[in-house]
């Protein structure tokens, strides 16, 4: 009897959790997750449009005769792409990519397509992961993002290296979309790590760019590598957001509404400071970039802005109800918002009419403020008993002498 009279209160208790988990769903928006960050300058997000029209280039079959190109098209040359794997070629062991020699902005570019929804390998790819069941670098990591890395890696390593050794003043940027994105940032620690199959290339020459990365990497790591990693995130994209529990939703629509009451109710009752304290909870990763293009209950868009910061707590817990999230991780509409924001920051601030000098000093400003940024952000992940957050001074690197030590401390 006293078990009978239990079950309308837990169904009570249920459905109160799941109306305050709505109410707050609808009443919060993406734009309050980042509104505590710093303003992004011209110069930091430059590359980014640039790299997603490279990673949408994986797309073609031929680039002399695209079918898919941007209005504005792809600014590549041909003669440029040194190599490029489809499905067959990696035996659906990673998405296809390219090595890129962009000699116009000194850049050596290894480019991974999205996730194709028609591909089994991705998809097993993505769902081949269970919490904490990988460890790399003193953190956890995302086990099948992992293995795709490591097989480009041992894969490329050796052209990469003579990329790196016949042009000693290019950058190695590693860029990926969605699921390229969780390989490439994979990629980048495996390569910071093992910088002798590269050529010893210093770590200040390498750098990451995720475009609405799937979360692959523990908070420690997230923070410790935001000085080579850097994410891109386009206002309500509902992938970063998304827990690796919520992906294996994917693997059954039968039970995704259980699954979504069990996410309410969890998401209700779990503090964020006992997320912060779960080691295995894996994060978008590195330095975050949030485009924010709209505001809520407003028909036309606002002119774009970009906030950027390397934050510990709200690194994107929550996932935003919008008729955007699906849309807002398309690479295509991507490019175009992130596009039309490079044109409006360039309209306020015209950085190609300012002197070679005094735009280098400015340079050199930015990469000061990055450090400082990141340093503060590891002692706050300390403070907060983050799990082996505790790292050397050398993480987050950006002048010569701490870079070298850097380089030490990670062979």
């Amino acid at each position: 009897m006293s078990v009978a009279c239990c079950i309308p209160l837990v169904e009570c208790v249920s459905c109160l959790a799941c109306i305050r988990w709505v109410w707050k769903k609808f009443l919060y928006t993406a734009g309050q997750e980042s509104e505590n960050w710093g303003a992004a300058t011209p110069e930091e997000f430059e590359p980014i449009p640039r790299l997603c029209r490279y990673i949408l280039s994986v797309y073609e079959n031929d680039l002399r005769n695209p079918m898919w190109a941007p209005p504005e098209g792809y600014g590549m040359n041909p003669d440029w792409v040194l190599l490029k794997k489809e499905y067959t070629d990696t035996q659906g062991k990673v998405s296809p990519y390219m090595i890129y020699l962009d000699h116009e902005n000194s850049d050596i570019v290894l480019a991974i397509r999205g996730l194709d929804m028609g591909k089994e390998s991705d998809i097993l790819m993505l769902l081949d992961n269970k919490l904490g069941q990988t460890t790399y670098d003193g953190g956890y990591v995302h086990n099948g993002l992992l293995k795709a890395a490591q097989y480009v890696l041992e894969e490329e390593c050796g052209v990469l290296r003579g990329l790196v050794e016949k042009f000693s003043g290019y950058s190695l940027t590693f860029a990926g979309h969605s699921l390229g994105a969780g390989v490439v940032t994979l990629l980048t620690l495996l390569a910071v790590n093992n910088r002798e199959k590269l050529g010893g290339i210093e770590r200040k020459r390498i750098r990451c760019f995720a475009i609405a990365p799937a979360r692959c990497i523990s908070l420690n790591l997230a923070v410790r590598y935001a000085d080579v990693i850097n994410s891109v995130v386009l206002q309500d994209d509902f992938l970063p957001r998304t827990t690796v529990a919520l992906e294996h939703a994917f693997k059954s629509l039968l039970c995704f509404p259980c699954l979504m009451c069990i996410m309410c109710l969890k998401d209700t009752c779990t503090l964020e400071e006992k997320m912060l304290q779960d080691p295995r909870r894996l994060y978008a990763p590195g330095r975050l970039y949030h485009i924010i293009v709209r505001k809520p209950f407003r028909f036309k868009k606002i002119t774009p802005l970009v906030r950027t910061a390397v934050p510990v707590d709200g690194r994107f817990e929550h996932i935003v109800l919008s008729c955007n999230i699906i849309s807002d991780h398309a690479i295509i509409w991507i490019l175009q918002e992130s596009q039309r924001t490079l044109t409006c920051m360039l309209e306020k601030e015209p950085i190609m009419k300012i002197p070679v000098a005094q735009r280098m000093e400015r340079q050199a400003s930015i990469a000061k403020e990055h450090m400082q940024e990141h340093r503060a952000a590891i002692k706050r992940a300390v403070a907060l008993d983050v799990p082996h957050a505790n790292s050397p001074p050398s993480y987050g690197t950006f002048q010569e002498s701490e870079s070298e030590e850097g380089e030490n401390s990670n062979v």
